[in-house]
């Protein structure tokens, strides 16, 4: 991987979940997962708070393209991501009893787009309106630096 920039964009780009995503359907998705019911894939994605050192568990969508899995950020430079990048990658991916740890490795602006497009195809429904109206037939060089993307190994 070359060392092309991860990130060009100068204002950070985030949209919060409002308080019935956050008090509510994250919790009851993350419990679902737990009891090793999946949502169309979807996992708990466990990470270590950069500053408290404490888990989190954050409902997530995986994506598998060309035979890859990758974690894509739809809502931006959110907590999740931030954690990933000062565990150096380190992560949990959990669907009931099953854990599989991962390392994250972060995809250059420049080489996302093939990825972004497959992931709003797949997941479009629950995510399309975090990609400020661009659809999986759009360009996304224009929205590529505001949705981090992450190779899993």
């Amino acid at each position: 991987m070359t060392t092309t920039a991860l990130t060009t964009h100068t204002d950070t780009h985030y949209k919060r979940p409002d308080w019935f995503t956050r008090r509510v359907m994250n919790r009851f998705v993350n419990l679902l997962m737990r009891l090793g019911i999946s949502v169309w894939g979807s996992r708990v994605l466990e990470h270590k708070g950069r500053r408290t050192g404490e888990l989190h568990h954050t409902p997530v969508n995986p994506l598998m393209f060309d035979a890859m899995q990758y974690l894509v950020a739809p809502r931006g430079e959110a907590e999740w991501v931030r954690n990933v990048r000062a565990a150096d990658g380190e992560l949990v991916l959990i669907l009931g009893r099953k854990r599989l740890e991962r390392t994250a490795q972060e995809i250059p602006v420049a080489e996302r787009t093939p990825i972004l497009r497959a992931y709003l195809q797949r997941w479009k429904f629950e995510v399309g309106m975090f990609f400020d109206g661009v659809g999986p037939d759009a360009e996304f060089a224009a929205i590529a630096d505001r949705h981090p993307v992450f190779i899993l190994r």
